[in-house]
């Protein structure tokens, strides 16, 4: 039984071009070598002795640097295409960290950190549309969930490489492997893979009706709102929770990376797994976003029982859950909804939305804490997670209506 299990896991990850995998290797590399981003508030505050006001400026400039670097990244890769988008992005990122660790003022790191988040962040949607052009469009959702999961793995490993660096060589280790990561990774894509045409998908469940622009498309936009508040929603993980575990359960940093692995052992085991099955069965996109942006905000309803630890655990496994249904399923349904030659500013918008998720969570989050305490911000994430839950459901209605007329 437990080898029947075992083939039917290995199986999801059949039929894959070698474009897709040596992408999946390239991802992963460029991720598992992103070392400084864990580490770069922790850097500015004890490194450079910056105060809490100008690091979170820095870090704003960070973000508003990914959001452009986002959206010229897709309208580029319609232009000239996303294999050049690819190259140019990771290679000069890489050489731009060689040289951020000999800045050192506070106006000079808020300009380099958001020109470096512009080149870095293009490659984000030249990526996904990449996809397009070399996966086959039975099996596009999986190759999304595929480079989502050398994404989760790069992340996994990085920090722990990072924190060894750290202690044997300093800040500035980082910055050196950071940057020989990118190098490394877009030289073998540039070496192994050639520049392929992207082809129209073919997506008989959830293509588009003509559409002239991107702004005319309002089904796209309440999607870019759910994607915002799933985003918003998924962050909380990684800023006001681990807080929460200490404060209000006193929680080790150690129990809390327990939890957090919880999460990422879910995301491995049962992703693929989910997505393979979900794919064979044509369920439509939009009812899994749906089912996933409801789990999501019960993860949150639950954390309103606060005189419990355990709830921490089921909390987590909701919020994996949520995940595992939420986020595959939207790459897949944007890149979808995409006409043919707009695919880059369908998921320039797509990933833009993710980055202001990621500015406007802890901003929220934390405010919400300050002045009103953690049950309030559990209700209100929860709350905005029913709110995406129903916007589902009319974007739902409004892909019918779309079809019929």
């Amino acid at each position: 039984m437990l080898k029947t299990a075992f083939t039917h896991y290995i199986n999801n990850f059949k039929g894959f071009s070698r474009e897709i995998w040596i992408l999946t290797l390239v991802t992963f590399i460029n991720r598992a070598g992103t070392m400084v981003l864990p580490f770069l508030s922790k850097y500015l505050k004890e490194d450079l002795h910056f105060s809490y006001n100008q690091v979170g400026w820095i870090m704003v400039s960070f973000g508003l640097g990914s959001m452009l670097g986002s959206w010229l990244g897709g309208k580029l890769s319609d232009k000239i295409g996303f294999y050049k988008i690819m190259i140019f992005s990771l290679f000069t990122s890489g050489v731009s960290l060689f040289f951020i660790q000999y800045v050192t003022t506070f106006w000079a790191l808020c300009a380099s950190m958001f020109v470096l988040m512009v080149i870095a962040d293009m490659f984000r949607p030249a990526m996904f549309v990449s996809l397009s052009a070399y996966a086959k469009p039975e099996n596009r959702t999986r190759a999304l969930t595929l480079v989502r999961l050398a994404v989760n793995l790069g992340f996994a490993a990085g920090p722990a490489l990072g924190g060894l660096i750290i202690m044997g060589i300093g800040y500035s280790g980082l910055f050196w492997v950071d940057g020989a990561s990118c190098i490394v990774a877009i030289l073998i894509f540039a070496l192994l893979v050639k520049e392929k045409k992207k082809v129209p998908h073919n997506d008989k469940t959830e293509s588009p009706v003509a559409i002239k622009s991107v702004f005319h498309d309002k089904i796209f936009w309440v999607f870019l709102f759910v994607s915002f508040v799933t985003g918003m929603i998924f962050f909380q993980l990684f800023t006001t929770l681990p807080l929460y575990h200490n404060e209000k359960f006193s929680l080790t940093e150690f129990q809390t990376g327990l939890l957090m692995t919880l999460n990422g052992l879910m995301i491995f085991a049962f992703e693929m797994p989910i997505v393979g099955f979900m794919e064979r069965k044509s369920f439509p996109k939009i009812k899994i976003i749906l089912l996933g942006s409801l789990v999501m905000s019960l993860s949150f309803f639950m954390l309103l029982i606060n005189v419990w630890a355990g709830i921490l655990v089921i909390s987590m496994i909701c919020i994996s859950i949520g995940e595992i249904l939420t986020f595959p399923f939207s790459n897949a349904f944007a890149l979808s909804r995409a006409p043919h030659g707009q695919e880059g500013r369908y998921m320039a918008l797509y990933t833009m939305s993710f980055s202001l998720a990621h500015i406007m969570s802890s901003k929220i989050g934390f405010e919400i804490i300050a002045r009103l305490g953690y049950q309030i911000n559990w209700f209100f994430m929860a709350s905005i997670g029913i709110i995406a839950t129903l916007c589902c459901l009319w974007i739902k209605k409004a892909l019918i209506d779309e079809k019929v007329s």
